[in-house]
């Protein structure tokens, strides 16, 4: 997979220049993701969601949680601890916030951790999340080996993540936002010249679809499953261990 960064002109890697990122624009993040996705994006992680808690997942790790929007719907879930890990300290106080302001801290702990180098022991989670971070992964495949050793054997796996329409007109519609509107809105707001440009980038150089579930199952994923979202604006993927 093609290599993007948010900042080519920089130096660092991948990792340190997402997380850097992120810490630049976690105070508008929130904002910025439901006007941008128009709210759409919380229909897909309930959406996710609501396939899990038919697994009757007890523990829940939430992978590149960012604000913890995905920890939290996954209450719904049934889970009683879930477990939120990123790279990006800035995200993590506002998740930390969102989750105290709710009154669900004895359910829900946000860690700083990286997803290619998870702090727990192997067979520790039920299930394992992941909303829109996948394609920050520096090593991709490194990542989903770390995600898949943590997760107990016949857990499940839920990652949800950008594709691309292939349909008209909902490819072309698709995009001119991703390549016009996206960036312009998140430069005005977020003040980062790059973070949204970034962002279509990101998802122009990820394997989506079959592509994907062919890296989970040479990974060692089982059971694979994608579950188009909105005209394939998006997709979840499902696979166990």
């Amino acid at each position: 997979m093609q290599e993007v960064k948010p900042y080519q002109e920089k130096e660092g890697s991948k990792k340190e220049q997402v997380a850097d990122m992120f810490d630049n624009i976690s105070p508008k993040y929130d904002f910025l993701n439901h006007v941008l996705s128009m709210g759409i994006d919380i229909r897909w992680r309930k959406n996710a969601v609501n396939i899990l808690k038919r697994k009757k997942p007890a523990t829940v790790l939430d992978v590149a949680t960012g604000t913890a929007d995905f920890a939290i719907q996954n209450i719904g879930s049934g889970a009683s601890q879930i477990t939120g890990i990123d790279i990006s300290n800035g995200m993590l106080e506002v998740g930390r916030k969102k989750i105290k302001a709710k009154g669900l801290d004895s359910v829900i702990q946000l860690r700083l951790a990286d997803s290619e180098q998870l702090p727990f022991e192997d067979n520790s989670f039920d299930a394992i999340t992941v909303g829109f971070g996948v394609r920050n992964f520096e090593d991709l495949e490194k990542g989903l080996g770390e995600m898949l050793r943590v997760l107990k054997p016949g857990g499940t796996c839920l990652i949800l993540e950008f594709s691309k329409p292939q349909k008209f007109p909902i490819k072309q519609l698709y995009q001119f936002y991703f390549k016009y509107i996206l960036p312009t809105i998140g430069k005005i707001i977020s003040k980062d010249q790059s973070a949204y440009t970034y962002l279509p980038d990101s998802v122009d150089a990820f394997p989506f679809g079959e592509r994907f579930t062919q890296i989970l199952e040479s990974v060692g994923y089982k059971s694979t499953k994608i579950i188009p979202q909105t005209f394939g604006i998006a997709s979840i993927y499902q696979a166990s261990k």
